[in-house]
């Protein structure tokens, strides 16, 4: 799960910078507490709800962020600009709530993601570009440095063929001797097994090398977080 940030302006969204937050209780805070320790700078009020459910009701999340927004600098117009709004990210059939999700990505501390006892949890891989992590419906695929370079580069290029040769230069690095062209062919076949199920997506390309394969159950995220 990760975080996006959300634009008031229309849809299109961008990287959010990691915040460090600490769980409020639902209760009014106190800003006096813990006073000499510690003060209160700000507050996150968490919105469990997706784009489908806001379309239904005839808006959207940016178009409830901005309103949010403004609200907020009418009733304090010194701070109309020390507001920040993000959309919590989860890979797609994953279970629990909406504002569990939300409390999740965000690190709440108290946050408990809860399955139903028939879900059976996510399925498919799933990409996370900025962790450099790759999971095969929901566990941890353990790609090594070099296969998930491939596997990325492949996907960048969506639907091209790639040449062993450009292969062999995104995974050597700098400090190393290229390898053999033959190596990347050992390096495909592993993360292949990897995948097992969607080994499809990387296809081979009669003298072209390898192709990435758009997949209905592939998802990936390239945002920073």
């Amino acid at each position: 799960m990760s975080i996006a940030h959300i634009s008031t302006a229309r849809k299109t969204t961008t990287p959010a910078a990691r915040r460090k937050l600490v769980a409020v209780p639902d209760t009014q805070p106190n800003a006096n507490e813990n006073q000499g320790e510690s003060e209160a700078r700000g507050f996150a009020l968490y919105f469990g709800i997706d784009e489908a459910t806001a379309k239904a009701a005839g808006t959207s999340l940016g178009d409830i962020a901005a309103a949010l927004k403004k609200t907020f600098a009418e009733l304090v117009p010194q701070a109309a600009d020390q507001t920040y709004a993000a959309v919590a990210l989860a890979p797609k059939g994953a279970g629990g709530k909406n504002i569990d999700v939300v409390r999740a990505a965000l690190q709440d501390p108290r946050a408990q993601i809860t399955k139903p006892e028939d879900d059976k949890g996510p399925t498919g891989i799933f990409v996370d570009i900025s962790r450099q992590r790759v999971y095969l419906n929901g566990q941890n695929a353990e790609f090594t440095s070099k296969e998930f370079a491939l596997l990325s580069y492949l996907i960048q290029h969506e639907g091209q063929a790639i040449s062993r040769e450009q292969l062999v230069e995104v995974i050597t690095n700098p400090n190393e001797e290229p390898a053999n062209e033959r190596t990347i062919d050992v390096h495909v076949r592993r993360l292949r097994a990897k995948i097992e199920g969607f080994e499809d997506i990387i296809r081979t390309v009669r003298g072209g090398g390898y192709r990435f394969d758009k997949h209905p159950d592939v998802a990936v995220d390239d945002y920073s977080i």
